[in-house]
């Protein structure tokens, strides 16, 4: 842990300006990213860079500034999982639009409780726990110490730049902004490859997507975690799909492509929604044992430490604050949570109503303290982007689902109201709350992580996390309307005519609807829940067998995904995990001649340089959804049709020479 001899200045209002700034950003790309794909990326390593290069020129400015102008920031990337919730209200027809008030309360409100669950644990979980290697958070970290040790060499006459790693980010958000540009803007370039192979009365499917976001999300996921998603999509689209294919009975004038994706789309995702659940659940159990040990050995008063006091740097937020600040956040869910159901239940009497209100409101918050527990922890396992909070969220939305019926059933004042389509609605309007709790306390612990190696103040990124998580509540309904009336999402088009292929596929939202409404309903297909618990099984005997041996790994969580999500998704997150993989490789050999320092800077320019990728498609996407917007037209940019056949083979040159590129920069 870093020391510093004199005071600084930490806790600065141009760095909460600045916070805010960076958090409006990456929460509408991290939004449009989640809605399109169904991952966000994580935001704390680009939020630091930038910070850096904007706070360059002020001699004052300092290391811990900057951290506390990431911590702020990286509630972009976290508080937008709601979005995997929140669209299955438009797809039940119960929502029309996303209402600003609710929409912002409702997150303001559970990522603020997420960062009260995780103060607790902060000491046992950061300080005491060397095992946890907390690898985000690290990373941020010696991002932070290589901008100061630059700063600092620029302020003395010796060199340096403070702008290298801005401008390995700056490339990468060039590149795929203006492979956006030419592919979703221009339509020149095509999106994805999709090859049929008809056999018989089946067919088997290949395909892969032409995504830098993608393409980076795989490089920064790990080979392990790529390997395990291929497993997944040759699973369902080598095995599952054509063997239910051949069993069905076409429709008259049914091809066998639309009867394969009908049954992808009906049967196989709810296959890899029992392998997301069950890996979800495992991974939570084996962490019980490491999380009541963090509870048994917390102090029991604020300050109080094993050993000699450490300052400021030992320092949370005080219990006072915690109780007041937590105290208004309850009320704030039990507020929203109360007009919801008045708003949308109104043959309740009014103390029904407030009972009803109470009850969903504990249940949130008890189930969100043991998910945030359980959430900051496999953060330091495993980091925040592998993290399975939407397989959480599978959790949440059947052990809600299960408490409502229980509720209709046992207690007769709601029999005709906690039912149908309402109470799916309510599942997922709480779900929502339990997810933004899970995703802030998951990257919490990083950020903590990252302020102990710098020397930081606890309770003073506990803060600015708090400032993130309101500001990006404010972010998200405004932009979920903006990208909705532009693109609309799979099952809830705004206005007659769109373009469907266009839509969004929300597609945690989507599974999630569809999870409560066979709860609800009575049809939710268990047979094919329970397969995919079966293979979640089989995948973590292979994956605790393969740890074991020191083999490698299969996340059964990757090979959920791979089962769940579009095969255009899956492949190109294995071909970025690949491509990760080429490049350690060409790290690891080079590094033997030129060295630690050259090996250090290799790895932070890979990283720089996704990041950039991300952001650079999301930004990009997001400019399009607003000029989409306001023109009315589905493609105001495109300078040639849907049927310009050269499209896919141009765009997969240009995909191809985007990845040699990346290679050939990280290795330079």
């Amino acid at each position: 842990m870093s020391q510093h001899p004199a005071p600084v200045r930490e806790f600065t209002l141009r760095g909460v300006l600045l916070g805010a700034l960076i958090t409006l950003a990456f929460t509408a790309a991290n939004v449009y990213l989640g809605l399109k794909v169904g991952l966000t990326f994580a935001s704390s390593i680009p939020a630091a860079v930038i910070s850096m290069a904007l706070l360059y020129r002020f001699k004052d400015s300092n290391i811990l500034e900057n951290n506390l102008v990431q911590s702020q920031a990286s509630a972009a990337g976290t508080l937008s999982s709601v979005i995997f919730v929140l669209p299955g209200l438009l797809m039940l027809g119960l929502w029309t639009g996303f209402p600003f008030w609710q929409t912002a309360l409702i997150c303001a409100a559970g990522g603020t409780l997420g960062v009260l669950y995780t103060v607790p644990l902060r000491r046992v979980m950061v300080v005491q726990s060397p095992h946890l290697p907390y690898p985000e958070g690290v990373a941020a970290a010696e991002v932070l110490r290589v901008g100061e040790a630059q700063r600092q060499q620029t302020q003395s006459g010796q060199g340096g730049s403070a702008r290298s790693g801005l401008r390995e980010l700056g490339w990468g958000t060039g590149l795929a902004a203006l492979f956006g540009l030419f592919s979703s803007g221009f339509r020149v370039l095509g999106d994805a490859i999709n090859l049929w192979l008809p056999v018989g009365h089946t067919a088997f499917r290949v395909a892969a997507g032409f995504s830098p976001a993608l393409l980076a999300a795989g490089y920064l996921m790990g080979a392990a975690a790529g390997v395990a998603m291929l497993v997944g999509v040759v699973l369902c689209w080598g095995i599952v799909v054509p063997w239910l294919t051949a069993q069905a009975v076409p429709e008259v004038g049914q091809a066998v492509t639309a009867v394969a994706m009908q049954l992808w789309g009906s049967k196989v995702r709810f296959m890899g929604a029992g392998v997301i659940g069950i890996s979800a659940l495992w991974t939570v159990v084996t962490l019980a044992r490491p999380i009541l040990q963090a509870m048994r050995h917390q102090p029991a008063r604020s300050g109080e430490t094993a050993a000699a006091p450490a300052g400021d740097t030992d320092r949370d937020m005080p219990r006072s604050w915690m109780l007041i600040v937590g105290t208004a956040a309850l009320a704030v869910l039990f507020g929203v949570v109360n007009y919801f159901v008045a708003l949308h239940m109104p043959e309740l009497s009014g103390g029904a109503r407030y009972a009803l209100a109470a009850l969903c409101v504990a249940f949130a918050a008890v189930f969100g303290f043991l998910v945030a527990a359980a959430c900051g922890y496999m953060a330091g396992l495993v980091g925040s982007s592998a993290s399975p909070i939407s397989g959480i969220g599978i959790i949440a939305t059947v052990l809600m689902g299960l408490s409502l019926l229980a509720l209709h059933a046992l207690v007769p004042a709601f029999e005709n109201s906690v039912t149908g389509k309402l109470g799916v609605a309510l599942v997922l309007f709480l779900v929502a709350s339990i997810l933004a709790m899970a995703a802030i306390s998951n990257d919490n612990l990083q950020d903590l992580k990252t302020g102990y190696l710098v020397g930081a103040t606890p309770w003073r990124q506990q803060v600015v996390l708090i400032i993130g998580c309101v500001v990006g509540a404010l972010v998200i309904p405004p932009v979920l309307e903006l990208l909705y009336n532009a693109y609309g999402f799979i099952g809830a088009l705004p206005r007659e005519g769109m373009d469907a292929s266009q839509a969004l596929a929300a597609p945690q939202a989507t599974l999630m609807t569809q999870i409560a409404n066979g709860i609800f309903k009575g049809n939710l297909d268990w047979t094919m829940l329970g397969l995919g618990v079966l293979v979640g099984v089989v995948a973590i005997v292979i994956d605790m067998a393969l740890r074991k041996s020191g083999r490698g790994a299969l996340p059964p969580l990757a090979v959920g995904l791979g089962l769940y999500l579009p095969p255009t998704i899956g492949m190109t997150l294995f071909l970025g995990a690949m491509l990760g993989l080429v490049i350690q490789r060409g790290i690891r050999r080079r590094g033997e001649h030129k060295g630690k320092e050259w090996v250090a800077a290799a790895e932070e320019r890979g990283l720089l340089l996704a990041s950039g990728l991300i952001v650079g498609e999301s930004l990009v996407g997001l400019l399009l959804a607003a000029l989409i917007g306001f023109s009315g037209s589905d493609a105001p940019l495109a300078l040639v049709g849907a049927d310009f056949m050269p499209a896919m083979w141009l765009g997969l040159v240009a995909f191809v020479a985007l990845c040699a590129y990346f290679r050939r920069r990280v290795l330079r």
